[in-house]
Order: C-alpha cells, then sequence, then structure tokens
C-alpha cells in the first residue's frame, strides 16, 4: 500500500503545503493520535470507527468529515458539497480553529 506522502507526489507544491497543514491540525486536535491510511486510495484518518478524509485536487482539497454541515455558518465563504465535504482552493486560508473543531467532533478527540 502507497503511503500519502507518495499519494501526494503528483499534487502541486500548493496542495502538498495545504495538505501537510490540515493533517498537522488533525494530529494536533484529537487524542490518541489518529490511525493514517489510505481507504480507497484516499488519505484517511482514523479514531476506532470514526475518520476524516483529505481529498486533494489541482487546486482544492476537499475535507470529508461528518460534522462539517454542523458548523456551515463558522465555514461561510467556504464551499461545502452537496455531500457534505468542505473545499479549501489554494487561494483560501485554513480555517483552523474550526478545523480543529470538525475534527474533535469527528474523531472523538
Amino acid at each position: 500500500m502507497a503511503s500519502s506522502r507518495e499519494y501526494l507526489d503528483k499534487y502541486p507544491s500548493e496542495i502538498i503545503h495545504m495538505y501537510n497543514e490540515l493533517r498537522k491540525i488533525i494530529f494536533d486536535s484529537v487524542s490518541p493520535e489518529p490511525e493514517e491510511r489510505l481507504w480507497a486510495k484516499i488519505p484517511s484518518y482514523y479514531v476506532g470507527e470514526s475518520f476524516v478524509r483529505l481529498i486533494p485536487f489541482k487546486d482544492h482539497i476537499n475535507i470529508e468529515a461528518h460534522t462539517i454541515n454542523q458548523h456551515k455558518d463558522d465555514l461561510e465563504g467556504y464551499k461545502i458539497t452537496p455531500k457534505g465535504m468542505l473545499q479549501i482552493y489554494i487561494n483560501q486560508d485554513i480555517p483552523g480553529e474550526v478545523l480543529k473543531q470538525v475534527f474533535v467532533e469527528a474523531l472523538g478527540g
């Protein structure tokens, strides 16, 4: 199984940098440390059965966490897909404080 680092090699440096920032927020948000593994070739972070996925694209990253829709008001200016994934584009700031809360709630941190 490929690591998330190998998975990211095909993306622009801005996406790799954003991914690493998001990954750090996940690890800083929850305890115990999440298990990092690829699920259907998508980088995923698990605590028990709960998970968060970071899905990189060439100009944005989708964040899949079941708690995102509960924070829609705090994420004004960011796109949330009909499936409840948050999209952060490379020209946008990462809403770190809101994401910490999302990750704590999603992973039971």
